[in-house]
């Protein structure tokens, strides 16, 4: 997923901040992810005979009030509004949102990011590992009533991968028999895709090649159904029908508010009745609506310092990278230009003052092989690369475009970048985009040099390689080479530390060839009320399934004792 551009840098003033941040909160042992578990994740232990003593919080502030509305919780994102048809999306923002209004055969779990059953109630593997039965749940229905049918599926998967959509997540289909030619258009049959209904509540796949993340990569939204009605070209996708824990009511310029679906498979775990969504790109509205209480999480850009309460601070790593890449167009289509750029730059100048600087494309995780990544400047090298792909000191190379959105860090990094090739004999143009217009710039060919942040889809190092294979959607650089494309072949028929081995060969093929300049690594930054919500954990996707939100019940002052509620729903008053 790309992050939205604003904030995707951490700088030196981030740092200041994470003194007063908070880590990540309690987690009681028994939240194990099972698909079973009842995930009272803020339930507190009553040891006393049903008294709990509650203390404030170090970092308390008593300028920030306490909801009066306990049933309804308001998000905070940037932006002007939310896309709300997933097949269109690629923002994160977007992605959060999802997790309210759409649910997959499987989702997160809330802390550890394993694949949870969802609108699955159990499936069935092949002895060669390549073809997956789900047996869709007998009770999960569309907030209308309408039963969720393997063909939903089925229809909204093919509809992605149809070549007039161009949604920018189909290529994450490609481990699906026949899903790439039907993608391309090298066929118009859809029965030639391995998705197949055998049943009213049963969905068969079949995959090229054994994946064991399979479960993890239905967790995206890009494997959601779509009822019907949502499929014509005169669909209203302001407020779709959707099976997920809540559906759109109401929409007004600058927010949406979602109302809990009472026709939930798994409506009696859903707490909150309303989720009101404000977009604004104003960090000053949004640390207002912090201070004043309305905003139980900003999940957007604020203004940090203007924060009066800054106990809600939240920093945890993400698995998400923030770098620039080149695109494989003209002249640059040489690695070997390419790699000369690379080497020219001066990377400890480009990273100081980062957070986590990156050396590599994807975050170190566990079980993947530690590459060499880029680290040093090498401008002697440079030039020799430059002589022998014949253009020595930049002599006939066409000027070099490089685009970024408005940003003092963005502008510091392009300038010493600009000045290292300039070094070397390379013209050199800067372009700021509006934020509004930049990523659907990238799709552009009138530039070289482009930047993102992406946060992964999954938990898993494919998610940042198959962007860059030569016919993905998301493939804005280009690249186009086939040694690439024969180790994410090769991984495709891979499992374990073999297929890890292979996929972070293909990562150092991207970083030596010059496609990637990894910057940092982006940690996850939100301003959340913890001591209010419960079902919020810090985790490396940044993604917070709404479902597991509810506001834990109200804290007396310290030293007074509470007796328990009367039965009822956890979190009501």
């Amino acid at each position: 997923m790309k992050n939205t551009v604003r904030g995707i840098i951490f700088c030196l003033g981030l740092l200041f901040l994470l003194g007063s941040c908070k880590t990540a909160p309690n987690v009681p042992a028994e939240i194990t992810g099972g698909p079973d578990e009842a995930w009272n994740a803020g339930d507190e232990k009553k040891p006393d005979g049903g008294r709990t003593i509650f203390s404030l919080p170090e970092n308390y502030a008593e300028s920030r009030p306490a909801s009066i509305d306990r049933t309804e919780l308001t998000a905070v994102f940037s932006g002007e509004e939310a896309e709300l048809d997933f097949r269109k999306s690629y923002l994160a923002s977007d992605a959060q949102i999802f997790t309210a209004l759409y649910e997959g055969l499987f989702s997160y779990n809330p802390f550890t990011l394993e694949p949870v059953p969802a609108a699955v109630s159990s499936w069935q593997l092949s002895a060669d590992k390549k073809i997956w039965t789900f047996t869709i749940r007998q009770n999960a229905r569309f907030w209308n009533g309408d039963p969720l049918r393997a063909q939903d599926f089925r229809a909204a998967w093919l509809s992605m991968l149809d070549p007039v959509n161009e949604a920018p997540y189909s290529s994450l289909f490609d481990i699906i028999e026949g899903a790439r030619d039907y993608r391309l258009g090298k066929t118009a049959d859809p029965s030639t895709v391995g998705i197949t209904v055998t049943g009213e509540k049963i969905l068969e796949v079949r995959l090229n090649a054994p994946a064991s993340f399979f479960p993890s990569m239905l967790c995206h939204h890009s494997f959601y159904p779509i009822h019907p009605s949502m499929l014509g070209a005169r669909a209203d996708w302001s407020a779709p029908v959707s099976n997920g824990p809540f559906h759109v009511t109401g929409r007004d310029r600058g927010s949406l508010t979602l109302s809990k679906n009472e026709l939930y498979w798994d409506t009696d775990r859903v707490s909150l009745d309303r989720i009101l969504l404000r977009f604004t790109d104003d960090t000053e509205e949004s640390a207002a609506m912090w201070n004043s209480g309305e905003a139980h999480w900003i999940a957007g850009s604020v203004n940090y310092d203007a924060l009066t309460d800054n106990s809600g601070i939240m920093v945890n790593p993400m698995f998400a990278t923030y770098y620039f890449f080149v695109r494989s167009i003209g002249p640059w289509k040489d690695h070997r230009l390419r790699r000369a750029l690379t080497l020219a730059l001066p990377w400890e100048n480009i990273r100081e003052g980062m957070y986590l600087p990156a050396k590599t494309l994807i975050y170190p995780i566990s079980g993947y092989p530690e590459i060499e990544g880029i680290a040093e400047e090498d401008a002697e090298e440079a030039q020799r690369l430059l002589e022998e792909a014949g253009h020595p000191k930049g002599v006939g190379l066409p000027e070099l475009v490089i685009r970024i959105t408005p940003s003092e860090e963005h502008d510091r990094i392009v300038k010493l970048m600009a000045a290292a090739w300039m070094n070397l004999g390379i013209p050199v143009k800067l372009e700021v985009v509006p934020y509004n217009r930049y990523f659907q710039s990238l799709k552009e060919d009138n530039y070289n040099i482009g930047s993102t942040t992406w946060i992964g889809d999954f938990a898993d190092p494919y998610t940042f390689l198959q962007m860059w294979r030569r016919d993905s959607n998301l493939n804005d650089a280009l690249n186009d080479d086939q040694d690439y494309e024969n180790l994410m072949e090769r991984s495709m028929t891979e499992e374990g530390e073999t297929r890890f081995a292979t996929l972070s060969e293909a990562e150092q093929l991207l970083l030596d060839r010059g496609t990637v300049l990894p910057v940092a690594y982006t940690p996850a930054v939100n301003v959340v009320d913890t001591d209010e919500i419960e079902g919020w954990f810090p985790n490396a996707l940044d993604i917070h399934p709404f479902k597991y939100f509810r506001f834990k019940a109200i804290k007396p002052l310290p030293g007074v004792a509470r007796t328990e509620a009367p039965p009822g729903r956890s979190g009501q008053n």
